[in-house]
């Protein structure tokens, strides 16, 4: 098997901002069992950037992809590839002049791509779509708004978590393995679909994207336990 795993919501619990989330004890000597009982077949697919994983997930610079496919890391330790054109100065710009009109809304700009959450001010939801839709209309051909859980993310048209796992399932040492994707948010539905497509899995957290009667798992802390179960697995092997 290869395994790909989202972030924020499948291993790490929602927080009020991106700053705050908290790492669990023991879950980044977990990743490393796991990555090598796996023979490396192990990657993050967030829509944080790479380096943010890095800073998190402390002491390995995982494979994987950032900013939903935007960016991407072929090798451990290997150099951040950007995959995609970063936004147009001019709209991240009027976005961040826009913003305090609405209070509570807080802005993530990432490189290729910009997150808006609004989990501290979630009844301006729909004026936030709204403002967030008429600054890129004008980038339709190049641009689309994601929704997210209690954010909208504006990014490069023709990349996804999906892309990203497609183009790693392509390499040593995902190439030939079945893929397993684990994910809570909109944004890990084309990974989902990806790894069907090459004979594997996608595994649903539960949460805001998700009810209880559709997922596999029930929440972060479900996601370590089978986590943990499987670095058992895989070092018996």
């Amino acid at each position: 098997m290869a395994l790909f795993l989202d972030c924020d919501g499948t291993l790490l619990d929602i927080a009020p901002t991106p700053n705050a989330v908290r790492v669990p004890n023991g879950l980044v000597e977990l990743l490393k069992r796991i990555d090598d009982g796996l023979g490396g077949a192990l990657a993050i697919l967030t829509g944080r950037q790479l380096l943010e994983i890095d800073a998190l997930l402390a002491s390995t610079e995982w494979i994987g992809a950032g900013v939903h496919g935007s960016e991407m890391r072929h090798r451990v330790g290997g150099d951040i590839l950007q995959i995609a054109d970063g936004l147009p100065p001019a709209l991240v710009e009027s976005v961040v002049r826009r913003m305090p009109a609405l209070p509570g809304v807080v802005v993530e700009p990432k490189g290729s791509g910009l997150a808006l959450h609004y989990r501290q001010a979630p009844h301006l939801k729909s004026a936030l779509e709204g403002e967030l839709r008429a600054l890129i209309a004008p980038y339709a051909d190049s641009l689309v708004l994601c929704p997210g859980r209690k954010l909208f993310e504006v990014v490069p048209a023709g990349h996804s978590k999906g892309t990203a796992l497609l183009a790693l399932a392509q390499q040593p040492p995902f190439a030939g393995r079945r893929p397993i994707m684990i994910g809570d948010d909109i944004g890990d539905l084309p990974a989902f679909t990806a790894a069907r497509h090459l004979g594997g899995y996608g595994f649903r957290v539960a949460g805001e994207a998700f009810g209880y009667d559709e997922v596999d798992f029930s929440g972060p802390t479900d996601v370590y336990a089978w986590l943990a179960a499987l670095a058992d697995a895989v070092s018996e092997q």
